[in-house]
């Protein structure tokens, strides 16, 4: 699909390229109304995924992990393990998925592959998330925090605290084992530092 819809991925990521992302997601919004059949959203607070969300890399890297996962762990107790409602969504939503024309408009989203039923706001956590991925040069880091000031205000406003804690939860989870499998320390220690922005 990607190699023929117009466009390509981002070169800058804004706050007028992230409010529309925040539009297109919420058009998920009831899509799967009457839907059983789409199997929902695992957040695998409790239990790994098949190759992500991976518990025991956390559980063996460091303490500051294991903590991390005993916050993970006791939010699961607290959460259902699947994510309620009937809406579309894509458990990868950030700026990399989408493609934008040359005037910067939205030609498409692409990687569906984790799509599920649930709750269209979850992409709301996980473009927040990739908002603080390391490694963007100044000009882009700039824009990327004011986008990312006004996207935690709007996630503040829309979701409540168990629901954001569990969907934060997850997405800690997902980038710090990643990190440890994937990356470095640096990285680690990055993720570790936004997984404990919400979860403290």
């Amino acid at each position: 699909m990607q190699e023929r819809l117009p466009g390509e991925p981002p070169s800058r990521v804004d706050l007028a390229l992230v409010q529309h992302l925040v539009t297109i997601a919420g058009r998920g919004a009831g899509l799967l109304r009457g839907r059983p059949d789409v199997p929902a959203v695992e957040l695998h607070l409790l239990r790994s995924g098949a190759g992500f969300c991976l518990h025991q890399p956390l559980a063996q890297y460091d303490d500051r992990t294991r903590r991390l996962l005993d916050v993970v762990r006791r939010t699961g107790a607290a959460s259902p393990h699947r994510m309620a409602g009937e809406d579309l969504v894509h458990t990868d939503f950030h700026p990399g998925n989408v493609l934008v024309d040359r005037t910067g408009a939205v030609t498409g989203v692409v990687d569906w592959d984790g799509t599920g039923r649930g709750d269209h706001r979850f992409a709301l956590v996980t473009l927040r998330f990739d908002l603080a991925v390391p490694g963007v040069d100044a000009r882009d880091r700039s824009a990327r925090s004011a986008a990312a000031r006004w996207l935690d205000n709007h996630i503040d406003d829309v979701l409540d605290e168990a629901t954001l804690r569990a969907y934060w939860a997850h997405m800690g989870l997902r980038q710090v084992d990643w990190a440890i499998r994937n990356h470095g320390p640096a990285d680690v220690d990055h993720w570790l530092t936004v997984a404990a922005s919400r979860l403290a």
